[in-house]
C-alpha cells in the first residue's frame, strides 16, 4: 500500500479545499469507503430488495436525497457482493457522487437522451430507471473494450430504451445536430476525486500533464455536446476530479466560444460536502456564472466530483 499520494497533487489540494475542511478529505484518501449501492427499479422495487438482503443479514442503510439509493459499511460490502439481488441485477453499486449527474440532468420520461461518454453504463442504467425505461437513451463509448463492458451491462440489467453506438463522442455533434432534448458529458478525467491510498493504481499515472491532456478532450467532447442539443435543452458536464484545469476552465472557455447560446442553471444539493465553482485559478478568472457549478468533496461516503447544468437558448445552426 502506498503511503502517500504525489507532493503536487497534495500542494494542489492544499489550495483548493479550504483549510477547516482539508483533513475530511485527506482522510478519505486514506479510510475505508462506504459501499452504496441504487435500486435498479427496471428489474425490483426498494421493498423488494430491502426484504431480500434482510433476509440474508444485511441492512443497507436509506441515503436521505435519493430514495433508492443505500449504503452498508466496508464490512458488509463481500456479503452484498454474494447477495441474490446483487447476482440477479437488481441493484448496482456505484458510488453515491456517481449517481448525482443523471439526478441533475433530470430527463422526462419520454425525452431524447445522450449519454456520451457511456461506459460501462452506471449513470446510462440510472437514466433509464429515473425514464421508467421510455423514451430514448443513446449511450456513445469509443473505446472497443469498454463498449462491449457497457453493452453487457445494459443487456444485463435489462434497459429496453437504451441505443449503442461504437463511436468518436466528439463527432456526435455532426451526426445529431440539435437532436436531444438532455445530453449527459460524464467526461473522461485525470480522476483525482477516486485517488485512495489502497489502491495505488488510482493515482500512478497522475501527472499535470495528463490534466491538460484531458482538459482538451474534454472541450472537444463539450462543442459536440453542445452542437448535439436542441435549443431549450439542458447539458450536464461532470468530472471525478478536482482539477479546475478540467472543470471551470473547460467551461469557461466553451461558455466564450458560445457566447450568449448557454446559460448556466444552479445546482441545488442536499449535502454539507459541497463548495461552489471556482472564480479563478492560477491568476485567470472564470465566467462568473460558474459559480453556480459544484465541487463535491471526497469524504468516507462519497468520491469527489464536479458538476455544472447548462441550458441552451438557442440555435447555433
Amino acid at each position: 500500500m502506498a503511503t502517500t499520494l504525489p507532493e503536487a497533487f497534495l500542494a494542489r489540494l492544499r489550495r483548493l479545499v479550504p483549510p477547516e475542511r482539508l483533513p475530511m478529505v485527506e482522510a478519505a484518501f486514506r479510510e475505508p469507503r462506504i459501499t452504496a449501492f441504487r435500486v435498479n427499479t427496471l428489474k425490483a422495487d426498494r421493498d423488494t430488495v430491502q426484504a431480500a438482503l434482510e433476509a440474508e443479514g444485511i441492512r443497507p442503510r436509506p441515503v436521505a436525497w435519493y430514495a433508492d439509493a443505500f449504503q452498508v459499511s466496508p464490512e458488509a460490502r463481500a456479503a452484498l457482493l454474494a447477495s441474490r439481488p446483487y447476482r440477479e441485477r437488481w441493484i448496482y453499486v456505484q458510488d453515491l457522487a456517481s449517481m448525482l449527474p443523471p439526478l441533475v440532468l433530470a430527463p422526462e420520461p419520454d425525452a431524447r437522451v445522450l449519454d456520451l461518454c457511456a461506459a460501462p453504463g452506471s449513470k446510462t442504467l440510472q437514466l433509464a430507471c429515473l425514464m421508467q425505461g421510455r423514451g430514448e437513451i443513446a449511450a456513445v463509448e469509443v473505446v472497443r473494450p469498454r463498449f462491449y463492458r457497457l453493452k453487457a451491462n445494459v443487456q444485463a440489467y435489462g434497459a429496453p430504451n437504451v441505443r449503442l453506438y461504437l463511436q468518436d463522442g466528439t463527432r456526435v455533434g455532426r451526426y445529431r445536430p440539435e437532436y436531444f432534448d438532455y445530453v449527459l458529458v460524464d467526461a473522461p478525467c485525470s480522476s483525482e476525486g477516486r485517488f485512495h491510498l489502497s489502491d495505488p493504481g488510482t493515482f500512478a499515472y497522475w501527472s499535470p500533464r495528463k490534466i491538460r491532456e484531458m482538459a482538451r478532450k474534454q472541450y472537444r467532447l463539450l462543442v459536440s455536446a453542445v452542437r448535439s442539443l436542441r435549443p431549450g435543452g439542458v447539458l450536464v458536464y461532470a468530472t471525478c476530479t478536482m482539477a479546475p484545469e478540467e472543470n471551470e476552465a473547460v467551461l469557461d472557455r466553451l461558455l466564450r466560444t458560445f457566447e450568449g447560446m448557454l446559460s448556466v442553471e444552479p445546482v441545488e444539493l442536499p449535502l454539507s460536502n459541497q463548495l461552489p465553482g471556482l472564480e479563478s485559478w492560477d491568476g485567470r478568472p472564470f465566467h462568473p456564472a460558474l459559480r453556480l457549478a459544484r465541487r463535491i468533496l471526497p469524504t468516507a461516503e462519497m468520491e469527489g466530483f464536479f458538476l455544472c447544468r447548462l441550458r441552451k437558448q438557442r440555435s447555433i445552426a
